[in-house]
């Protein structure tokens, strides 16, 4: 499997719109994609493709989830697992903080009193 390149914006939005303009003088949209990924000498024209479908989905011209929902997603599903990290460390610390405690320090308080009244006796 080739190495992957990573282009620069300005490369990427070149092609994009490259591709806008020369689309009337080819028959498919993929004829159009072919000449400009080697007009600009893109690796493949399905580099030039993804390029095309991700701004289209971004500008809401297509459905998908957007560069920046996807962004959002990637940190949150990393704070979730730092936190499910972090919460597997407490829940193993626990029974060890227990067991240092005295003699019926462990045992529940007390049941609250429903709000607003007075215990009964």
């Amino acid at each position: 499997m080739a190495r992957p390149h990573t282009y620069p914006r300005e490369l990427r939005e070149r092609a994009i719109r490259m591709v806008a303009e020369l689309r009337p003088d080819y028959p498919s949209e993929h004829a159009a994609m072919t000449a400009v990924a080697g007009m600009l000498g893109i690796g493949s024209p399905e580099t030039l493709r993804t390029w095309i479908r991700r701004q289209q989905v971004d500008a809401g011209r297509r459905p998908g989830v957007t560069t920046d929902a996807q962004a959002e997603i990637k940190k949150l599903k990393r704070e979730n697992a730092e936190l499910r990290r972090a919460n597997e460390i407490l829940k193993a610390a626990s029974p060890l903080s227990k067991s240092h405690l005295p003699a019926g320090a462990h045992d529940s308080p007390a049941p609250m009193p429903p709000c607003g009244h007075a215990p009964r006796s």
